[in-house]
């Protein structure tokens, strides 16, 4: 893969090449990850500052504690539902296509890419996240809400996970205001890659290792 250094001003490192499961990958080591730039351009980006949540430092509210008592959650059950769920947000960038949604699935099958869904009462789907898991890395791709807080909720039973399984770093791409709400930092792309390097070499983090639902709401 390129060198993250090459990037441009606004991130991009490279474009062309495809979404093979063996490329993508390669690219997360690498400290790349993908995005269309327009509608048909493969681009791979290295951001500089690049967003992360500290595992240790996640803000909780207590109205979000509130809403973690209304919903039931799971991991790898929905991944297709979450993808699709994502894919449907309102975003003034989308990045999200038929062909991102084919890759993300074939590394999900592949036990690369995860997923953490959140239940409504009724069983419907009230939001999620999902991305990608190596080593002690999880670079997060995206989230979504049908209810509010869902995808809050999402994201704290993620971290948890993460946590008890000994992972180290939590890669959000960019920091927006949103997510810096949630304890979210921004790192120089020199101090990322070191910390991508610890978290690579971090062996036996299995967060994911269990895919049945949760017995009881959170």
């Amino acid at each position: 893969m390129p060198d993250p250094a090459a990037a441009d001003e606004s991130g991009v490192v490279a474009v062309g090449a495809d979404l093979e499961p063996g490329t993508v990958l390669a690219a997360y080591r690498a400290g790349l990850f993908p995005m269309h730039v327009g509608n048909d351009l493969l681009a791979w980006w290295s951001p500089d500052p690049r967003g992360v949540i500290p595992l240790d430092g996640l803000r909780v509210s207590r109205s979000l504690r509130r809403s973690r008592r209304r919903f039931g959650v799971s991991v790898n059950v929905a991944f297709d539902e979450v993808v699709a769920g994502c894919a449907g947000q309102p975003r003034p960038h989308g990045w999200i296509n038929e062909e991102i949604s084919t890759a993300y699935g074939r590394l999900h099958r592949l036990g690369w890419a995860h997923s953490v869904e959140v239940w409504d009462d009724d069983g419907s789907l009230a939001g999620g996240l999902y991305g990608v898991g190596l080593g002690g890395l999880f670079a997060g791709e995206s989230m979504f809400n049908r209810r509010a807080d869902a995808a809050k909720v999402a994201l704290v039973h993620l971290v948890e996970r993460l946590r008890a399984a000994g992972a180290t770093l939590l890669d959000v791409q960019w920091s927006t205001p949103h997510l810096a709400s949630l304890g979210a930092v921004e790192l120089s792309r020199p101090a990322y890659l070191a910390r991508l390097d610890e978290a690579l070499a971090t062996i036996g983090v299995r967060p994911f290792a269990d895919p049945e639902p949760d017995p009881d709401p959170l």
